[in-house]
């Protein structure tokens, strides 16, 4: 039987759909336009689509739910009570960001039973963990490049708003290196000590990388790393299809 699922992926400055057949990514964009409209196009374009998953970092309206209801047979949204493939040990699962436990997912379904930290530098970074025995353990979140860059821009009188920069060499010399060089350099320790708490826990650790600033993360991490940037999107086709599994028996 073929299976034909439509992912949306509420992010906190973009919002990214992806088309999955039989369980493999047919096609992905992110947009700015509204979710409604995408989906009357996507519904156009691929209308042997029956099932849709829903994720989102943000507040959405009853009415995208009505719509999404209105054109498709199976629609699951992703809250803390979802079924997942993986056990989640996170304390408190209603206030985890969904697009964390979906990345844990997607990393988990590639590498199941290994010790995993994927990385998504995005708006946040988040650090999360996943042990050996395909648990969700948590991990770390903290700002992202631009936030960082921004914050000193805005909580100061005087400081200008910079930009990454590679390859960096800072002297700390004048303002734009001493910011640059700070956050950067400051970024890079940051990315060492926090993979190399999670190595302590397993030495045969793998790292996923995904998220916007994937191409800058990927010059810090050089050993056992994937490179994934559609990660999220294939958790939460994995968990739709789990979904669908548990609501069938």
């Amino acid at each position: 039987m073929q299976v034909n699922n439509l992912v949306i992926d509420i992010g906190n400055s973009r919002t990214k759909f992806a088309i999955f057949k039989n369980r493999k990514l047919v096609v992905s964009f992110p947009t700015s336009e509204p979710v409604k409209d995408v989906i009357k196009e996507l519904k156009k374009d691929y209308p042997e689509v029956d099932s849709v998953i829903l994720s989102s970092v943000r507040d959405y309206s009853n009415e995208l739910i009505k719509q999404l209801k209105a054109e498709f047979p199976t629609v699951i949204e992703l809250t803390e009570k979802t079924p997942l493939p993986l056990k989640n040990c996170y304390e408190t699962p209603a206030t985890l960001g969904k697009d964390r436990i979906a990345a844990a997912v997607g990393a988990n379904s590639i590498y199941p039973d290994t010790p995993l930290l994927i990385i998504d530098a995005g708006t946040a970074i988040t650090y999360d963990y996943v042990n050996n025995n395909n648990e969700y353990e948590g991990g770390f979140i903290t700002p992202g490049l631009k936030m960082r860059f921004r914050a000193l821009h805005e909580f100061t009188d005087k400081l200008p708003l910079l930009k990454t920069q590679a390859p960096l060499s800072p002297d700390g010399k004048n303002t734009s290196s001493s910011i640059i060089g700070g956050i950067q350099l400051g970024l890079e320790g940051e990315v060492k000590r926090i993979t190399s708490h999670f190595s302590e826990k397993n030495t045969h650790l793998k790292i996923i990388l995904t998220g916007g600033d994937i191409n800058y993360f990927e010059k810090l991490l050089k050993n056992h790393i994937f490179v994934s940037p559609e990660i999220t999107l294939l958790g939460l086709n994995v968990i739709l299809e789990f979904s669908k599994d548990k609501m069938i028996n």
